[in-house]
């Protein structure tokens, strides 16, 4: 697989995951400068940074890289059946969020534009992987277009209408058996109390609500990422897309590889102690 085509491919997607690039070895290594992986999510690694006894940390890292944005030189040194070190950068690739904004007057017009202007990717209709969706078909549709993104589980559901509207529209969704649970996660009107507002000032005000509530929930995302302890060579390893365990009595120990994994099978008396995730 052509690694940097494939994270074109996730990039063009929207997909998150996280480009590790080896950027200096010391010698015995199995890998060279410049070697590429990928990593997704759940913790799947695809390409080559210097095999079995990097790819654990290089996992564990990428993970946490994933969950809090930040980019980070790993150094990985001699450990399992290999003596050499490998620095590896890693830099997690996060889509821009995604805003669906469903009506065709000036407010979702100019919404859509501003959007875009700070770098967040627009559709027209409500996706299951929408952040946001934000409803301004002014009566026309207004519940079918609710009742999708509600259903998306979307994160912020807004609706442009008056008081009067807006209270008219989660009658009707009631009616139509939404819970009070589901009902309250609309949000109308939408978007920061500026008062009076012409239709562009009311976009602007959406989108200053929207910024607001995707740093609080940026503040709000869990950083930490599950580990585990190799009880044969110590390694810390992420224990989402860990490729390796070994079952004993019972216990199922999660270790960096095929090495240790053999060794712990060999003697498992010797290394049970460990931690049994």
């Amino acid at each position: 697989m052509n690694v940097l085509a494939e994270a074109g491919r996730l990039a063009a997607e929207g997909r998150p995951f996280v480009l590790a690039t080896v950027v200096d070895v010391e010698p015995p290594a199995s890998t060279r400068r410049g070697d590429h992986a990928l990593v997704t999510p759940d913790g799947t690694l695809t390409g080559w940074i210097g095999g079995a006894c990097s790819e654990p940390t290089v996992v564990r890292e990428a993970l946490a890289a994933l969950a809090d944005g930040e980019t980070r030189l790993v150094r990985v040194e001699g450990g399992c059946a290999s003596e050499g070190v490998v620095e590896v950068l890693i830099q997690p690739q996060l889509p821009a969020p995604l805003l669906a904004v469903i009506g065709e007057g000036p407010a979702p017009r100019m919404l859509g534009e501003l959007a875009r202007t700070i770098g967040w990717r627009v559709a027209g209709e409500v996706v299951a992987e929408a952040e946001a969706v934000v409803v301004a078909t002014m009566g026309h549709g207004d519940e079918d277009a609710l009742v999708s993104a509600l259903a998306a589980g979307v994160g912020y559901v807004g609706l442009v209408a008056s008081a009067r509207r807006a209270a008219s529209v989660v009658a009707e969704l009631r009616a139509r058996g939404l819970d009070e649970e589901l009902l309250v996660r609309v949000r109308s009107p939408a978007g920061l109390d500026l008062g009076p507002s012409t239709q562009e000032e009311i976009a602007v005000a959406i989108l200053a609500e929207l910024v607001a509530w995707r740093h609080t929930r940026a503040d709000e995302r869990p950083t930490a990422v599950a580990e585990a302890v190799d009880p044969v060579c110590g390694m810390t390893v992420a224990v989402e897309g860990a490729r390796a365990m070994a079952v004993h009595e019972g216990g199922t120990y999660v270790v960096c590889g095929a090495h240790c994994r053999a060794r712990f099978e060999a003697e498992p008396e010797r290394f049970a102690p460990g931690v049994v995730s």
